[in-house]
């Protein structure tokens, strides 16, 4: 028989007139039920918000991208290409030019961000889905076309194919060793194109990105056989991060391989950050909170020292007294935290299914705050609910097991 704990649960369950110690030890319990709730409802939001970014950048990234480790550029040879469509899971390779080019469409200007695409690009991305307005091909009958987004259409009204007013695309020319020249038709690389369709992604690539043709960037910045960047498809039948560490082994220290996540690391690590400080800073509200532990099991102490002193004369140790007091504590977070893990995953679910809350923007990708929960995330509230606990009850628990026999009999 676990003495300790029947008679905890006797002092937590008493069915005495309702005093303060009572009144303090049901605020504790709303307390850890409150804090804990909230914990589980935030955690789940941030990892709701993680997986809306890969969800958004998964429409236009591929599954691996490959750069040079040092400069902008290199050069692509067809020994090159060969050797990374040979390594295995690879499925398909795209050619990629990236850079910051000029814009104007009438006599509007805005400087933006310039993808240029081989043919092959769409085979491997999911960006066609995003398209709002017009096709997302860009090549027609031998024509150029351009991919826009849709706060790139909105700054400069750009109306989808409009012959008698192409899109113009300026660079500037490689003036190495040379005066720039104040003339603009000298100074600057120029090509024209039409705007062929829309897309609307997420606001950063919506508000500056363009989708050209690989041969038009190559013509733009003369770039010829350099590229910026290879997006690889991975097969099906193939995990990413093998193929990542394949493709690394093959290609040596001249080429850094990224996957997904590093691609946007910054923004990923962000939220992860947060995610941690808002974890912390909970986690002190929930200290805060089951302070009132501390309280009551004091006050406790001081209304039972009768029946302590009882129990030490009927021959219990001060290790008995001081674990009835420790479950006394643990009983009421116990409880608090059960209710508020109830009622955080309950919640939590309820906006999976129904969408509770929505996001209040008209502009918004999804209607309502995403959430994810994980159970990594109620683990480590539930690690946390015990540490405090033990925190705040040791204290009271000890000065029990030190009560005075002759003192108090």
């Amino acid at each position: 028989m676990n003495v300790p704990f029947l008679i905890a649960r006797r002092y937590f369950s008493s069915k005495k007139k309702r005093n303060i110690i009572s009144i303090i030890s049901n605020i504790s319990m709303i307390g850890v039920a409150v804090g804990t709730m909230s914990l589980i409802i935030v955690l789940s939001v941030f990892n709701g918000l993680e997986d809306l970014v890969r969800t958004l950048y998964g429409k236009s990234d591929p599954n691996l991208v490959i750069t040079a480790t040092k400069g902008k550029s290199f050069a692509v040879t067809a020994p090159l290409l060969q050797r990374i469509q040979a390594t295995p899971g690879v499925a398909l390779l795209t050619q990629v030019i990236e850079d910051n080019a000029l814009l104007q469409y009438h006599d509007r200007r805005m400087v933006v961000k310039m993808r240029g695409l081989s043919e092959n690009y769409f085979g491997q991305s999911g960006i066609d889905a995003s398209i709002r307005e017009g096709d997302h091909r860009l090549y027609h009958d031998s024509i150029d076309f351009a991919l826009i987004g849709a706060g790139v259409q909105h700054e400069l009204s750009i109306t989808l194919k409009n012959g008698l007013t192409p899109l113009r695309m300026l660079y500037p020319r490689n003036t190495a060793g040379k005066t720039l020249s104040l003339d603009p038709s000298k100074a600057f690389n120029e090509e024209s194109l039409q705007a062929g369709g829309v897309f609307l992604i997420e606001q950063r690539m919506d508000d500056s990105y363009v989708f050209v043709p690989l041969r038009f960037a190559q013509r733009l910045l003369g770039y010829g056989n350099r590229r910026t960047g290879l997006y690889v498809k991975v097969g099906d039948s193939f995990q990413v991060e093998a193929v990542k560490q394949t493709l690394r082994e093959e290609l040596g220290p001249r080429f850094t391989v990224l996957d997904s996540d590093e691609q946007h690391v910054s923004l990923l690590k962000a939220i992860k950050i947060e995610k941690l400080f808002v974890f912390i800073t909970f986690a002190f509200i929930l200290l805060i909170a089951s302070l009132n532990i501390f309280f009551s099991l004091s006050m406790l102490v001081i209304d039972k020292k009768k029946d302590i002193a009882v129990l030490l004369a009927m021959g219990a140790t001060e290790e008995i007294v001081r674990k009835t007091f420790l479950g006394v504590g643990a009983i009421v977070a116990l409880v608090g935290a059960v209710v508020g893990l109830v009622l955080g995953v309950g919640i939590c679910w309820a906006q999976q299914r129904f969408g509770l809350v929505s996001m209040g923007m008209a502009t918004s990708i999804v209607d309502a705050y995403p959430v994810k929960m994980k159970l990594s995330d109620i683990l480590l509230t539930s690690l946390a609910i015990v540490l405090i606990t033990l925190a705040v009850s040791i204290r009271p628990a000890l000065n029990a097991g030190r009560l005075v026999l002759r003192d108090n009999l």
